[in-house]
């Protein structure tokens, strides 16, 4: 597996359940579909279906599992996403893990004032840039929804802004086929025609229908653009475990499968052997507060379960980590990201996003994002194992430093003083030595970092005729 760039040879793994209750699972999510079937608020997309053999009944749809198996085998088992540049940057296939951002967040939390503030354009450059910066953030997502730019220029000045500030791939929100189509617009100059976008994807397109059993035209009408462009695009169920989806983890996940399918089966009838990224989101509801809670328990066994099915299906998943429901960035974040970042890890959760997601995804702190990176770069050194052979048995070097000796002066040892892993933001000194230095948290050791990378660093720069052509397609959105 890779995390990231590096390659693991043999990662550990976690799982809910195994090969034949994913078998159940999948049977059970077919009766949904065949006996309660969904609605379908896409005219189109019922007739397709109708054609194919699902019975329709106004905008109801019903539809049997041969039909749902037969789209299943026409879809790749694998996709790559490419970089600006052209470069190979993400291959989305078995337990390969990327981390990255989340999109559309209503505030970025100030951690100096304590307070969280709406996003302006200017926030949102320096954040890309900051991801840009991060080695372990593999992909960019918007963040923040821009409160200084019409309403309906956001999404185009959105993936502007991204793609100016940063090479990374991405994974792109539109509110409709028509900020989508000029998204891909956008895409179309940096790659310079449509073939070479469908040869090299630049980014995966988050749809998403509606718990429990609702299909909106929007989903649908992007759905199929991405089907038509061959970008590929995941349909990623965000559900609240005991309101809109059952309250156990696997009636949830047969919920929001199902959910899964019909959209998968949507897109193939659109053009068969599309890319489509499989999986979906849950937000379990607390029912003490009535708020829908990330990185519960709930929702890491949820997130467990849809990988499992994914490599049941052999797709590539969709899921998140490095996000919670504390409002700062305090030990109860650290606390939340840690453990979902670690768990996807083990999940083998292909692409996982909303690093730095505070508030329950209504705001982000830029120090967790950076604290994210922290652990994420942690998790990669856990997941490597030990390596065994002649050279790390150190028979040797155990002879050699004998009764009650050390191993300061062994090569070994001076050669992992100069390139055994280390923490960016951890300290390591003595409380004498820690208090000289100004004695800082972890947390102010991130907004330092934050500060000094958003001044600093400069992204590649694009092809300025490239530039223009964006430009002029997000002026036109005004």
């Amino acid at each position: 597996m890779y995390i990231g760039k590096r390659y693991y040879a043999n990662g550990p793994q976690f799982s809910v359940f195994g090969a034949d209750k994913a078998a159940e699972i999948h049977a059970a999510s077919c009766r949904v579909l065949q006996e309660q079937g969904m609605v379908v608020k896409h005219e189109g997309a019922r007739e397709m279906l109708k054609a194919a053999g699902a019975l329709v009944e106004g905008d109801k749809v019903f539809v049997s599992a041969s039909l749902v198996e037969r789209a299943l085998k026409q879809l790749p088992s694998r996709i790559t996403l490419f970089d600006r540049d052209g470069n190979p940057a993400m291959f989305l296939e078995g337990r390969n893990v990327y981390y990255g951002t989340g999109s559309d967040t209503v505030n970025v939390t100030d951690f100096e004032s304590r307070t969280r503030r709406p996003w302006t354009k200017e926030d949102i450059d320096g954040a890309l840039r900051l991801c840009d910066a991060l080695p372990n953030i593999d992909f960019i997502m918007s963040m923040g929804i821009i409160s200084d730019v019409p309403v309906t220029a956001n999404t185009r000045e959105q993936y502007s802004r991204m793609i100016f500030n940063s090479t990374k791939p991405h994974v792109v929100v539109a509110d409709n086929a028509e900020d989508l189509e000029d998204i891909f617009r956008m895409y179309i100059a940096v790659r310079g025609s449509a073939e070479a976008l469908r040869l090299k994807p630049y980014g995966v397109v988050y749809n998403e229908p509606t718990s429990p059993l609702l299909h909106s035209f929007e989903a649908i009408d992007k759905l199929i653009l991405c089907a038509k462009y061959g970008v590929p695009t995941n349909y990623a169920a965000g559900g609240m475990a005991g309101a809109t989806t059952p309250v156990s983890p696997a009636g949830t996940i047969v919920l929001n499968n199902a959910e899964c399918l019909m959209g998968m089966l949507i897109h193939q009838l659109a053009a068969p052997g599309a890319p489509f990224v499989y999986g979906f989101g849950n937000s379990p509801m607390d029912m003490r507060t009535l708020q829908c809670c990330y990185a519960l328990p709930g929702a890491i066994q949820i997130q467990s379960g849809m990988c499992q099915m994914a490599r049941f299906y052999n797709l590539p998943c969709w899921g998140e980590a490095g996000n919670g429901c504390s409002k700062m960035c305090d030990a109860q974040a650290i606390e939340e990201a840690t453990q979902f970042i670690q768990m996807a890890a083990l999940q083998g959760c292909n692409i996982t996003h909303d690093v730095g997601y505070l508030d329950f995804g209504l705001s982000i702190s830029l120090e967790l994002l950076v604290i994210s990176d922290d652990i994420i770069a942690r998790v990669k050194e856990v997941m490597a194992g030990v390596e065994v052979n002649e050279t790390t048995l150190a028979v040797d070097e155990i002879k050699h430093a004998g009764f009650n000796g050390n191993y300061l002066r062994e090569a070994s040892t001076r050669k992992s003083a100069k390139e055994g892993w280390r923490s960016d933001l951890g300290d390591y000194m003595t409380y004498e030595n820690w208090t000289a230095a100004g004695s800082s948290s972890m947390e102010q050791r991130a907004h330092a970092k934050v500060k000094k990378l958003i001044a600093e660093h400069k992204p590649k720069e694009l092809d300025p005729a490239v530039r223009k052509q964006i430009e002029e397609i997000v002026r036109k959105g005004y």
